[in-house]
């Protein structure tokens, strides 16, 4: 398909009339702006040839002509502050050509192929997601990501595509992406674009903090007005940017549509494999102060776990045996463990530098640096908990013991001793992570590969949490979770148990080098009905003793 074919394509006509509706409002605003002015010129021309002179028309000129004088001031301020206010850039890693020449070569020739012109970079994001990204904006001097007016946009890839799908895979879902940069050289879906996006970083910028100056005032003006026009061309601006999706989608139908169908399975796949590896293990490791160095090709053991308990994944694993996209990279470990930190600072919040309080983990040093510390640190909590509620410490040897916990919550029938406990539990962990906020680093953002600064500089110096990851937890949940942390310990102490780490549920109790999934059901019936029985026949069919004493963090 031709470039003159896609202009006359229904989604290239439909894209390009929406951007003309969207630069209308533009057109409008202006109009507005120059209206008074306008009106102001015609009664200073009626005063000078004395037609519109003495009575009223004297009154009305100088009152329409500082009203023109405002109107245009303060148009003129909007004006400016849209154009330089900066559309914020979506976090990456920069991927400079020298750091994956064959990936870009993978690209130009996709762009060749689609007679399109060629992104002119590439950069990764830590999610299941891909899009192009336009970085002409001046402000965007950072990491290299400025680029000259008229270039194409940037290609932003999703990091744990390229290590769970195949290379053909990778151009296949990437060639409705990069088709898109055909229309985003289009000068009035660009200048469209351009204008949508001024409007919201100056909507953006006015409702930002900041303390109070005699800028302040102008700053709120501009921001009501930047919403107004906002509002009034967001519509067609959505509808503009589905046009471009579909034509894109239309072009990209010639080349490799046939494998972009199954390749759309393994984009929901590794979405389900990302979304559990995080929630699951990397949640835990963040909040102890760590972050795995390797969460990409974490997705891809816990997907290959994935294929082999569910029948509905078995014949994923066969692809295993072709070329990964990852291949593509000079040195994928380096760029994993970049997309890995951040990761960390979008999804937890974390520090965008190492220090003592935070550091990497590899996959092999997981279970005992994460999982075992884990759970002793829990299980010292619910120890000074049950101290503050003036517990006594259970019969047998000093030191604290899975009998003392099991003894309290078993006392009443009715779980009352065990609200009192989640409550404490509750409060106290709120304190701790309370506690632990501003020993946070706030330093400047991580250094791209090419040892550049990173664009998260224009997110500012604080954590950046887009979602919280888990729901809100109930105490009893909390208590659960500290429960069986006691349990883990004494298991490991008393029966020569090992943590471990599951690749879709995170930390393990391995005995034998065998997981035990069957803790939860006993646990459950202490804390929800003060039956402490099931736990018992579960830890006496293990030989654990309750009322040895372990090893707290």
């Amino acid at each position: 398909m031709t470039g003159t074919a896609i202009g006359e394509s229904v989604g290239a006509r439909g894209a390009r009339s929406k951007a003309f509706a969207v630069l209308r409002v533009r057109g409008w605003a202006a109009a507005v702006a120059l209206l008074p002015a306008a009106v102001a010129v015609i009664l200073l021309a009626g005063g000078a040839t004395g037609r519109m002179s003495g009575g009223g028309w004297d009154t009305a000129r100088w009152t329409v002509t500082a009203c023109a004088v405002v109107v245009l001031l303060t148009a003129a301020a909007v004006a400016a502050v849209i154009a330089r206010a900066a559309p914020a850039l979506s976090p990456t890693v920069e991927l400079p050509e020298r750091s994956a020449p064959d990936l870009y070569r993978l690209v130009h020739d996709l762009a060749e192929r689609l007679d399109v012109p060629a992104p002119s970079a590439l950069a990764l994001t830590p999610d299941c997601d891909s899009w192009l990204e336009d970085r002409t904006h001046p402000a965007h001097a950072i990491s290299g990501a400025r680029r000259s007016p008229g270039e194409a946009p940037v290609l932003v890839i999703g990091s744990p595509f390229l290590w769970w799908m195949r290379v053909a895979e990778l151009r296949a879902v990437l060639g409705p992406v990069v088709a898109g940069t055909s229309l985003a050289a289009d000068p009035d879906i660009a200048a469209a674009r351009r204008f949508v996006r001024g409007l919201d970083a100056a909507v953006a910028d006015a409702a930002g903090p900041r303390e109070w100056s005699i800028r302040r005032p102008l700053s709120l003006v501009t921001g009501r007005i930047a919403r107004l026009l906002l509002r009034g061309c967001q519509m067609h601006a959505a509808e503009m940017e589905r046009w471009v999706a579909a034509a894109a989608s239309e072009r990209a139908q010639g080349v490799d549509y046939g494998l972009r169908i199954v390749a759309q399975e393994q984009v929901g796949l590794a979405y389900a494999g990302w979304d559990r590896l995080l929630t699951r293990v990397a949640l835990p490791a963040w909040h102890m102060g760590r972050w795995p160095s390797r969460l990409d090709a974490g997705v891809v053991a816990a997907l290959t776990e994935l294929s082999r308990r569910d029948r509905l994944a078995e014949g994923f694993t066969s692809r295993l045996g072709e070329r990964p996209a990852c291949d593509l990279l000079e040195e994928p470990g380096t760029v994993d463990e970049a997309a890995s930190l951040l990761a960390a600072r979008l999804f937890h919040g974390g520090p965008a530098e190492g220090g003592p309080d935070w550091s990497p983990v590899d996959w092999q040093h997981y279970p005992h640096e994460v999982v075992d510390r884990k759970w002793r640190t829990e299980a010292a909590r619910i120890h000074r908990v049950l101290d503050e509620l003036g517990v006594p410490p259970a019969t047998g040897p000093e030191g604290p013991t899975l009998a003392r916990v099991i003894e309290h919550l078993s006392q009443r029938p009715d779980s009352a001793a065990s609200d009192d406990l989640a409550a404490a539990l509750t409060a106290r962990t709120a304190r701790e992570e309370a506690a632990r906020e501003p020993t946070r680093a706030q330093g400047r953002p991580a250094a791209a590969l090419d040892g550049a600064g990173d664009v998260l500089a224009l997110w500012g110096g604080d954590p950046l949490p887009l979602f919280p990851l888990q729901p809100p937890r109930s105490g009893r949940d909390l208590l659960a979770d500290h429960v069986v942390a006691m349990v883990c310990c004494t298991a490991i102490d008393t029966v020569g148990a090992a943590p471990g780490l599951d690749w879709l549920d995170g930390p393990a109790l391995l005995i034998d080098g065998e997981r035990r999934a069957d803790l939860m059901a006993p646990v459950l019936s202490l804390v929800e009905d003060g039956d402490a029985q099931p736990l018992r026949v579960w830890l006496g069919s293990l030989g654990v003793r309750p009322e040895k004493p372990v090893r707290l963090a």
